[in-house]
């Protein structure tokens, strides 16, 4: 590994980790693509194995042994080295979980190659919350679906919060960005998919009842807390299904009711159609 001691804040590399926002790693202009922050050594290990490449590594000396295995095959990558107090002082905050890598961002897969394939995926549109994009991930990864498409205003699934609250698993789980929806109806369509939102509505059926029969194939549209899905994601719904709630409750957090969704819509060995 090529260790560098850190004896200087302001050294060559440690940009990534002291003055660069989550959204300006995103935008860098070199590497290609931008950047984001795993954060901890099993991040970075789910990062390595889905083939996302490192830029540089920083952490404490006690994590060297997890790390150097991680970076055998990238023996060009600098590992940056500090105490606790010089990397608290670089980064704003204690690093408890072992260590950060900068990681090369990788090029996100046309919706069409995601789709062609899939029998259940999930649509997120316009939620800006990255803990909830970081729950629902875990959500897909545990409960079997296919990939994950947002919106072109959903919040960073490589933010470092999602990321963390995902367990790693957006790293994973295959996952890319739609079109606005008059582009994304037709994908969706043309790959056979029913598209089924998931809000309140007077129209609605009820989750048990979608899930009694369900298409071979279906895109499950989830919104953002409070304002809930927009009326062109309405329009765009084949249809608007609902999970039945009680004692005066009306609705689950965004994040448990895709957890609900996946496990009642979850692509059987032999799917039933509607």
């Amino acid at each position: 590994m090529l260790l560098h001691r850190i004896d200087d804040l302001e050294a060559d590399g440690l940009a990534d980790y002291s003055r660069l926002t989550d959204v300006a790693l995103r935008r860098v202009s070199e590497p290609a693509g931008g950047l984001y922050i795993a954060e901890s050594t099993k991040v970075i290990t789910r990062a390595l194995a889905a083939g996302h490449r490192p830029r540089s590594v920083l952490l404490q000396e006690q994590w060297l042994p997890d790390v150097e295995p991680l970076l055998a095959p990238y023996p060009d990558v600098p590992v940056f080295v500090g105490s606790a107090e010089v990397l608290e002082r670089l980064t704003g905050y204690h690093l408890h979980r072992g260590a950060l890598a900068a990681m090369h961002r990788p090029e996100l897969p046309d919706p069409a190659e995601l789709l062609r394939d899939a029998r259940r995926v999930v649509v997120l549109e316009d939620i800006v919350d990255h803990t909830n994009v970081g729950a629902i991930f875990r959500a897909v990864a545990g409960l079997g679906a296919d990939a994950v498409l947002v919106t072109p205003r959903c919040a960073d699934p490589l933010y470092r919060r999602s990321v963390r609250v995902s367990m790693g698993t957006v790293l994973q789980v295959p996952w890319t960005r739609l079109p606005e929806w008059d582009d994304a109806v037709p994908l969706l369509h043309d790959a056979g998919f029913d598209i089924a939102a998931l809000a309140l509505a007077d129209d609605a059926v009820t989750l048990d009842e979608y899930a009694a029969a369900p298409p071979e194939r279906v895109a499950m549209v989830f919104g953002a807390e409070g304002d809930g899905l927009s009326r062109r994601a309405l329009a765009a719904a084949d249809t608007v299904a609902t999970i039945p709630m009680l004692h005066g409750v009306d609705s689950l957090n965004v994040a448990s009711a895709s957890a609900v969704a996946l496990w009642a819509l979850r692509a059987r060995s032999q799917p039933s159609h509607r």
